[in-house]
């Protein structure tokens, strides 16, 4: 009795390429039963395989230790940007070619936050660019310089249009929490800085009033947009928006 067979058109070919691979997988050589072109087929597929193997085997050997801090620069620039703003709004010209010293006593209270150390520099180095002679005491002053501000901070909001993250809690005692993937269509991330600075001087053997300026406010933002997950588009004021030079 014949025996049949149900082989589909092109089934020899393909397990011929078949036992070629297999066979340069596990380090078989090619015998002299093979054809020129699949010998040639062979050794192709061995040096791939080859070139692939020492390539997994050589990736990975080194490593980059990555350090965060704990402010990221957008948001110290976002302040740091809007005091400086605020600052060059002042008027000192009153204070040309006059002793003063500069009193942070109502700016803060005993210890300076680094936005407040960075508003006493910047109002220094204006007044040192207006003709002003700065002292370090009191008493060798001419004129006491007040300096207080409204504040310093970021707001910021998000705009979504999509379906956000949803946090489920973990089914068992201890486990993490679920979150499902975030599905924006449209997506806007804005960050506003603000910093508000006033100054008053008074003449300093008398406390009598002499020239005042501000509150001003100084202004920046950042504005993050993705499409359909692509971003993102950033805009704004402040270095970490633009493109490097």
């Amino acid at each position: 009795m014949e025996q049949g067979r149900c082989d589909s058109p092109g089934g020899g070919a393909r397990s011929g390429v078949w036992r070629l691979w297999v066979g340069a997988g596990l380090g078989y050589s090619a015998d002299q039963s093979m054809t020129k072109g699949s010998r040639l087929v062979f050794w192709k597929l061995k040096f791939w395989m080859g070139l692939a193997l020492v390539g997994a085997l050589g990736a990975g050997c080194a490593t980059i230790r990555v350090t965060d801090p704990p402010r990221t620069a957008t948001e110290q620039f976002l302040m740091s940007e809007a005091i400086g703003k605020a600052v060059a709004r002042l008027s000192v010209t009153g204070l040309r070619d006059r002793s003063v010293f500069v009193d942070s006593a109502y700016l803060y209270f005993e210890w300076p936050s680094q936005e407040q150390l960075f508003m006493l520099g910047e109002l220094r180095a204006r007044l040192l660019a207006s003709g002003v002679r700065l002292v370090g005491d009191r008493k060798g002053a001419e004129i006491v310089l007040e300096v207080r501000s409204g504040g310093v901070g970021i707001d910021r909001l998000d705009y979504l249009l999509g379906i956000p993250a949803i946090y489920m809690p973990g089914a068992i005692s201890g486990v993490a929490p679920i979150a499902t993937p975030e599905l924006a269509i449209i997506k806007n991330t804005r960050q506003f800085g603000f910093a508000s600075i006033a100054v008053v001087a008074m003449w300093s053997d008398t406390g009598e009033w002499l020239v005042s300026s501000g509150p001003f406010v100084g202004r920046t933002f950042r504005s993050d947009w993705w499409f359909f997950g692509y971003g993102p588009r950033t805009l704004g004021n402040i270095p970490t928006t633009e493109s490097p030079q």
